[in-house]
């Protein structure tokens, strides 16, 4: 029981090593990586040797800092290809990107945020860094309010205790919420208008799988200037809805009326 106790916890401090690298700093002292997971230096050191080895993390021969190696990629490409979501979702949406030239971006609800398991970028709506694998708040986002969209409002309620302000903008009482989200129903889709970050917007719809539940939610997503909703919205709607509406029967939705009579 000690091994296994001990073991357990070795892998314990090597997840929170790398999890050490997600803070947005690319590169790493070990110094750094002691006081963030609150290991010691020497512990802390050892584990990134050992990380080394295995490719986990590399370290600069010229400065000493670690950054993340390329074992993380492998798998996160792997964890990827695997997710029946991304596997119909990648083409459509990476040819969208490139034909509206914005953003397209697939997510799913992870806990309390959203992970993004998709993002291209057209010509219109260029990024320097790339979206998969971040997390995001649900409620300041168009993808987040249609994956809410599967929750009770109870349920949101446990879910979200306090919902923090990223912008004047950004939805932050629960009334504000269940109103924003009984129109995202009505109408079939959510907008976001810089309530998680200024100068951009999108409109968003949800996926649906063969339960006809939830699974994840699509976006088309750009600046202010080139997304321009007051003039597009009912355009891009009816796109990202159809975009979404494709990709649920790909996951095997057959449509609210042939579920209802199977029951």
């Amino acid at each position: 029981m000690a091994s296994e106790q001990s073991s357990n916890q070795s892998v314990e401090r090597a997840a929170a090593v790398l999890r050490a690298f997600l803070s947005g700093r690319p590169e790493l002292r070990v110094s750094d990586v002691a006081k963030a997971t609150g290991l010691g230096t020497s512990t802390a050191s050892r584990l990134l040797a050992t990380l080394e080895q295995l490719e986990f993390v590399e370290r600069d021969e010229v400065s000493g800092l670690y950054r993340l190696g390329t074992a993380p990629i492998t798998l996160g490409g792997v964890a990827l290809n695997q997710h029946p979501v991304h596997r119909e979702a990648r083409q459509v949406t990476q040819d969208l990107a490139a034909t509206l030239g914005l953003g397209v971006n697939v997510a799913i609800r992870r806990g309390d945020s959203m992970f993004y398991l998709l993002n291209f970028e057209g010509r219109l709506a260029p990024r320097s860094f790339v979206l998969t694998g971040q997390r995001k708040p649900l409620y300041a986002t168009g993808i987040g309010k249609c994956l809410l969209l599967a929750l009770t409002p109870e349920e949101r309620r446990t879910l979200l205790p306090s919902m923090y302000g990223f912008t004047s903008h950004t939805i932050s009482t629960h009334q504000k919420l269940d109103e924003e989200l009984a129109a995202c129903a009505a109408r079939g889709y959510a907008t976001e208008v810089e309530e998680l970050a200024f100068g951009r917007a999108c409109v968003a719809a949800p996926i649906r799988d063969q339960t006809g539940g939830i699974a994840a939610a699509i976006s088309i997503s750009g600046p202010l200037s080139a997304i321009d909703l007051p003039a597009r919205e009912a355009e891009l709607a009816r796109t990202v809805i159809e975009t979404a509406d494709s990709i649920s029967i790909a996951l095997g939705y057959v449509g609210p009326m042939y579920l209802a009579g199977a029951r």
